[in-house]
């Protein structure tokens, strides 16, 4: 299988303040049972969930689409990634790829997503910076559409936390 892969770099970057002290943040992202919970946008299901935390363990998602996405439902989007930092409780960082299954070679996305919380007066600041590096040819509209889905994921942390 050859990958068709454009190099083309762009950076996503998000800051959300959530009303939850640190560990809960960090918990929620950490913890493969919590973070099925609320991973994805809406209308999507997590199907496996992966977590080996240690610098150089993996990280594994598979998204799933519901019914509520059309056309597209039952779509599978797997990510596959290894963490490279892990400073407890305020930095994680793993380089990844993602992609739609059945059309890897054409569909892959390679990214470095870093995340970073801070705690302020009892709540918890989050900087994300997710940086697109390589994109499939068949990417293209999935990279576009990549800012939304995490802004639509940060919500539903938001939600998950208040819970």
């Amino acid at each position: 299988m050859v990958l068709q892969l454009f190099r083309k770099k762009k950076e996503l970057t998000f800051e959300r303040t959530y009303a939850a002290p640190i560990g809960a943040v960090w918990e929620a992202w950490t913890d493969p049972d919590q973070l099925r919970q609320w991973w994805g946008p809406p209308k999507t299901t997590i199907a496996e969930c992966e977590l080996d935390l240690r610098v150089g363990g993996r990280i594994a998602i598979v998204m799933v689409a519901g019914e509520g996405m059309g056309k597209y439902q039952g779509t599978r989007w797997p990510m596959e990634g290894t963490f490279t930092d892990i400073e407890f409780p305020h930095r994680l960082v793993y380089d990844a790829r993602s992609w739609t299954e059945g059309k890897e070679d054409t569909t892959t996305i390679e990214h470095v997503t870093e995340l970073g919380l801070s705690e302020d007066d009892g709540k918890t600041v989050v900087n994300l910076t997710v940086t697109l590096n390589e994109i499939g040819s068949g990417a293209k509209m999935a990279a576009f559409g990549m800012k939304w889905g995490y802004k639509a994921q940060l919500d539903e942390l938001d939600t998950f936390l208040a819970g």
